[in-house]
């Protein structure tokens, strides 16, 4: 590279894209999307709905118009199609939950340094107490799944397939939309008993309690109940270590009949480690937040599954926002 094509462009661009997204992040907290919903109003107009001072908010409203998350005309902004369908609560597809989870992630993300040179995670896991931010990340979840589900369930074939585990389903919303897809098919979710409730309501709203009920569990120290022809592992194995991995793909086998299907779904890291750019920050994530977890890669989940006696292993690729994928096998 000659000298004049050194340009610290790039690095000071990245340096302060954090900007854009506390801008978004306080868009979405103080609900202006929602406040202007389908409306054009002026600036003066939502600050008095905010109850906010008219220099923020409008300077707000200008910065988010620049993001081209809203549309400004002469004094007056309205939202982008974008903006109304994901952070209008107006919507039924809002997606402003991940964008608030995301929110909380902010200051543990400000300490990835000290996470590094420790090995620890500087995160603090929310607790029961911690009402909003497990709201903020179960509705998060919800939401992503919402969005991706319909586009995965049909990649994968259940033809055939009765009875399906949902290990570590959360809302089941998985679990709902494979059964959509497959009307013979039943499935059980298991997850903590703190997920209850939420599961059991989000069911209820698909009118599938007779195919799909909930089983209070922690995964990694309660034995599986039952016998399944289908196993579903989404997005569990990357909050754990390696050998806690090996103990929950072995559960997860051993509750397969012969002939049984697994599929893992998490963001697959390539083989050397460096890529795609989500897992590979998600994994930092994990550092940050987790005593072991990691984001994995192809191999070494297909090294799991081989270790618990799968054959048949492949993977199954599909278009993903963050790059998640599949692997399967049968047992």
């Amino acid at each position: 590279m000659t000298e004049e094509e050194l340009n610290p462009e790039k690095i000071l661009k990245l340096s302060e894209s954090y900007w854009e997204t506390c801008a978004l992040h306080a868009g979405v907290k103080l609900d202006v999307f929602t406040i202007i919903g389908k409306d054009h109003l002026i600036g003066e107009d939502v600050a008095e709905k905010l109850n906010g001072d008219k220099r923020g908010v409008k300077t707000l409203l200008n910065a988010l118009s620049a993001m081209d998350f809203l549309v400004k005309k002469e004094d007056t902004y309205a939202n982008t199609p974008l903006s109304y369908t994901f952070l209008s609560k107006d919507s039924p597809r809002y997606m402003g939950h991940i964008v608030k989870h995301h929110h909380n992630l902010i200051d543990s993300w400000s300490r990835l340094d000290v996470a590094v040179q420790s090995g620890r995670s500087v995160r603090h896991r929310a607790t029961h107490t911690d009402k909003e931010q497990r709201e903020n990340f179960l509705m998060g979840m919800f939401n992503l799944a919402m969005n991706l589900a319909p586009v995965l369930a049909p990649k994968v074939d259940l033809s055939g397939r009765r009875h399906l585990l949902d290990l570590g389903g959360g809302p089941g919303t998985y679990a709902i939309h494979f059964c959509m897809s497959n009307p013979r098919l039943k499935a059980t979710v298991y997850d903590l008993p703190t997920t209850r409730p939420f599961a059991e309501r989000t069911i209820a709203n698909f009118n599938l309690q007779d195919r799909i009920d909930f089983k209070p569990v922690d995964y990694l120290k309660d034995e599986i109940e039952g016998i399944y022809d289908v196993t579903w592992l989404s997005h569990i194995l990357h909050g754990e270590g390696p050998e806690d991995c090996h103990k929950i793909v072995g559960k997860a086998v051993s509750a397969l009949e012969p002939g049984g299907m697994i599929l893992i779904h998490d963001f697959i890291l390539n083989n050397s480690m460096d890529g795609p750019l989500f897992p590979a920050l998600f994994s930092l994530n994990m550092l940050l937040g987790t005593p072991s977890g990691r984001s994995y890669s192809e191999k070494q989940i297909k090294d799991m599954l081989s270790d618990a006696g799968v054959r048949e292993i492949r993977r199954i690729y599909f278009e993903s926002p963050n790059d998640s994928g599949i692997i399967t096998g049968i047992v």
